[in-house]
């Protein structure tokens, strides 16, 4: 087996910042009134800034495979360059469409030469299984080389238009239609991105960062969803998905919108994400100690203390001053936060030869949780 190295990574945010004060100028406003839900939901999770791929007249700007492909292309240059990736492997919980996959999405706006291609679906940990299918890939010999990546282009699925049918719907049965606020709740959390890994089987001259291993937990056995789109939440807690509903209710269900069952996400999140955290300890016999960064993608900073309080509470307190996070100007970018992080974590200058990171990625979907132990070279 041959050791795997991080030897380059990029982001790529479109556009300029937006501010709190401007989101709803870009989504839009439903029902012609401004939202309550929105100072509610900023005020928790005290993202400042966030990035869409929405220019200053609301025409959309990027596609998700598109935003991916500008990730790609920044870890290239001349010594390395687009047709010598090997191994493309892009996860995002918001593809541009249902069929063809995303990685052949990415790969047709590269058109860089044929390669091998893969597409892992989920939320948030998808671009942490696409680093990890990358990740064996090069560990065993099947590719010298995979560019892995994580995006997400959910603006376009916040927009008041994706909801105006509903409560055209809702009035006919209401005077004051409300959207209910397991779907509005996230039109104030997401944010769109890319970024982008190279893996090699050698380090480069710069800072270069070994994969020492990979964990993956799934609690679906025992959960229900939380985190959904494309599908209606039934009482039994069962989905029912979209293709099971008439054409003509899609639009007055907006059933293609992202949903999110806020009850059982603080019920559940951290309680299980924090025993899936102490299995990973306990497997690789190490503990807090053993690491130097600590990033973990938090969806709010509702979540932070939070979490702390829970590590504390099952006995693996991590200490705050290893804490790397950049949620509050960079927002939440789904199966790209993890990326986006690392890279700013790279280019700030802190890390030195031997430095240990830990990255902690949760996906509330249906609760699953990746993490990766990384080395500095």
């Amino acid at each position: 087996m041959k050791d795997v190295f991080i030897t380059r990574i990029a982001k790529f945010l479109p556009n300029e910042p937006v501010t709190n004060e401007e989101m709803e100028g870009k989504l839009g406003v439903i029902n012609g009134k401004t939202s309550k839900a929105r100072r509610i939901v900023l005020r928790n999770n005290r993202i400042k800034e966030r990035y869409y791929a929405i220019d200053k007249n609301g025409e959309v700007t990027h596609n998700n495979a598109q935003l991916t492909k500008e990730a790609v292309e920044l870890l290239c240059d001349q010594s390395f360059t687009s047709k010598d990736i090997q191994l493309l492997s892009c996860g995002t919980s918001s593809p541009d469409q249902i069929l063809p996959s995303h990685a052949a999405m990415v790969h047709g706006y590269l058109k860089n030469g044929n390669m091998e291609i893969n597409s892992p679906s989920g939320a948030c940990c998808s671009g942490m299984n696409a680093l990890k299918y990358g990740y064996l890939s090069v560990m065993t010999g099947q590719v010298d080389n995979a560019v892995c990546a994580g995006s997400e282009r959910t603006s376009s699925w916040m927009k008041a238009e994706v909801f105006e049918n509903e409560v055209e719907h809702l009035k006919e049965l209401q005077e004051n239609p409300m959207l209910s606020f397991n779907k509005e709740f996230l039109r104030w959390m997401l944010s769109d991105g890319a970024g982008a890994v190279l893996l090699e089987d050698k380090p480069n001259g710069k800072v270069s960062l070994r994969i020492e291993w990979m964990e993956g937990y799934s609690y679906a056995f025992e959960m229900e969803a939380c985190m959904y789109a494309g599908a209606e939440k039934k009482e039994d807690g069962n989905l029912k998905p979209w293709s099971e509903f008439p054409a003509d209710e899609w639009g007055q269900m907006a059933l293609f919108a992202m949903k999110q069952d806020t009850r059982l996400l603080g019920d559940n999140i951290l309680v299980k994400g924090v025993d899936s955290l102490k299995k990973t300890y306990e497997k690789h016999q190490i503990g807090p100690e053993d690491v130097n960064y600590y990033l973990p993608h938090i969806s709010s900073y509702y979540f932070k203390e939070r979490l702390y309080n829970e590590m504390e509470k099952q006995g693996v307190t991590m200490p705050w001053d290893k804490w790397f996070l950049n949620l509050e100007h960079i927002g939440n970018v789904g199966a790209a936060s993890i990326f986006v992080m690392l890279e700013e974590l790279v280019a700030s200058g802190k890390l030195k030869k031997g430095d240990k990171i830990l990255l902690h990625v949760p996906e509330s979907a249906r609760f699953s949780y990746t993490y990766a132990y990384l080395t500095v070279h």
